[in-house]
């Protein structure tokens, strides 16, 4: 994929989802070594990395990192290795991950399909402030 930043690592989110919503901003607070770019999933680059990873986005509940040309991880993966990013407690907690990926992967499957109803649902995406929009790509 062309356009992307190489030393960045790409957040892939659902855009209308309260809780996803929430996730992002406590993830831009704590990023202190700038590691994190957003993108949400409804949109035409969240589409378009989905399906060059091979991720069909409209089967997808889960959020996604993707690390252009190294990896992608999703569900509880994905959610670990950003915790790791973040440093300081976040990054103690995901190094001490003691439960196996299905298991993790059975929780935030759980959380996932009850998120609207719990957190809601916007109706449009996320529009970044001016501060912020550096953070997202487009």
């Amino acid at each position: 994929m062309q356009n992307l930043p190489k030393n960045k690592k790409i957040i892939l989110f659902d855009g209308v989802c309260n809780l996803c919503n929430s996730a992002v901003q406590f993830i831009i607070e704590r990023d202190k070594k700038d590691v994190f770019r957003f993108v949400a999933l409804q949109s035409d680059l969240g589409k378009e990395i989905c399906n060059y990873i091979g991720i069909d986005n409209t089967k997808t509940d889960s959020i996604i990192l993707y690390e252009p040309g190294i990896a992608y991880y999703y569900k509880s993966e994905a959610a670990l290795k950003i915790a790791s990013q973040l440093g300081g407690f976040y990054g103690f907690m995901a190094g001490i991950n003691f439960l196996p990926k299905k298991i993790n992967d059975i929780i935030y499957d759980y959380i996932a399909k009850n998120r609207y109803k719990w957190y809601g649902k916007k109706e449009h995406c996320m529009i970044p402030t001016p501060e912020l929009k550096a953070k997202f790509l487009v």
